[in-house]
């Protein structure tokens, strides 16, 4: 089973979509989905389809929604010719891949790749690279782990508070992620092709203190010093504005640096390495 949340929704067995077109089957699998090869607690879903307030009938509806399921998982098991399986080799049914378990359901995924997991995997080996001062490594580890990502996470999906919840900690991740990456990339000297993004991300999170940091620097390096420094009294205006909050002491030290710095002199990286607080 091969399963992708970072973006559309899509799951596939044995090369066959097993993803409903109704939207709250679709809820179903996308919480299934996210918490594969774990049981999901019937109270979980039910929150997820209702919000606390299930009709009568949650638990049978469920179950409906879990059929319809199994219905898609059964023409999948068909489509891989694992039903015409040789004597003496289990069959798989729709209920060994979704799994009815006391208390909740299961997605047993087998052998097949899941996006999330894998973008885990990648960013944990950049963080370790990071961390080992090996900046061509981890720029090259998060940048394929962000690759991976084609949207929104489950961006197709009609979520509710509990998918609300995991999409937030999936979209806190890759904005983590991409700022290391950010970071390895102007350790290793490439501030000036980073100043299209760094655009677009500072205008995307307007209260998002590092990410401004690394753009005023991107920005100095490139002989840009004035417009680092009104970079900075832009985001000064935003967080007094949105928030009541002056910047941090580290971005102010920043700010700093760049003043005391002669227009074609670099601020010092030094002020970047520290890992600011951030909103946004």
């Amino acid at each position: 089973m091969d399963i992708g949340v970072l973006g559309v929704l899509a799951v596939r067995l044995n090369g066959l979509s097993i993803t409903p077109t109704a939207p709250k089957p679709r809820q179903v699998l996308a919480l299934l989905a996210l918490h594969a090869d774990r049981v999901v607690p019937v109270s979980v879903l039910t929150e997820e389809l209702w919000a606390g307030t299930p009709p009568r009938s949650a638990r049978t509806t469920l179950q409906t929604y879990v059929l319809q399921i199994r219905e898609l998982i059964a023409k999948a098991l068909k489509h891989g010719g694992r039903q015409d399986a040789a004597p003496g080799v289990e069959r798989r049914s729709p209920k060994d891949v979704l799994v009815t378990s006391p208390g909740g359901y299961m997605l047993n995924t087998g052998d097949g790749s899941h996006d999330v997991r894998e973008f885990d995997r990648l960013v944990g080996a950049g963080y370790r690279a990071m961390d080992a001062e090996d900046y061509p490594r981890a720029a090259q580890q998060l940048r394929t782990a962000l690759d991976l990502w084609s949207g929104s996470a489950l961006t197709d999906v009609q979520a509710g508070s509990q998918l609300e919840t995991e999409i937030r900690r999936l979209e806190e991740s890759r904005l983590c992620a991409l700022d290391q990456r950010i970071e390895a990339d102007l350790r290793l000297g490439r501030h000036r092709e980073l100043l299209p993004e760094l655009t677009v991300l500072a205008s995307r999170h307007p209260t998002h203190e590092n990410l401004h940091a690394q753009f005023m620097i991107a920005l100095h390096r490139s002989g840009r010093r004035g417009e680092a420094l009104e970079t900075y009294q832009r985001l000064r205006g935003t967080l007094v504005r949105e928030l009541g909050l002056e910047p941090s002491a580290h971005l102010r030290r920043l700010q700093h640096s760049i003043l005391m710095a002669g227009p074609e002199e670099p601020a010092r990286h030094g002020d970047l390495g520290v890992r600011l607080a951030h909103t946004g």
